[in-house]
């Protein structure tokens, strides 16, 4: 993806809230599961990790390589992924 295509996505991302929040359990497959459910439906979704910075890092790659999702963007504690679904 080219930067004009994220600085377009991070426009769009900017007036989402989050739809998943990964909490003290970290990083469960139920959490994974729910983050492909809102790829599959939004392509476009943000995600809080309420976690230490070093571990928000190892999270937020871990997300990305099991759900094939895009990393748009990182600030603090919210992650914005970007899937397309070939669906639509």
């Amino acid at each position: 993806m080219n930067p004009i295509e994220k600085k377009k996505l991070k426009a769009q991302a900017h007036p989402l809230n989050p739809v998943v929040m990964i909490g003290q359990s970290g990083l469960t497959p139920a959490v994974l599961k729910e983050i492909n459910l809102a790829l599959d439906a939004h392509e476009l979704i943000k995600v809080k990790i309420r976690a230490e910075r070093d571990e928000r890092s190892e999270i937020r790659d871990q997300i990305c390589s099991e759900t094939h999702a895009e990393l748009i963007q990182s600030i603090g504690q919210v992650v914005v992924l970007f899937r397309k679904n070939p669906k639509k």
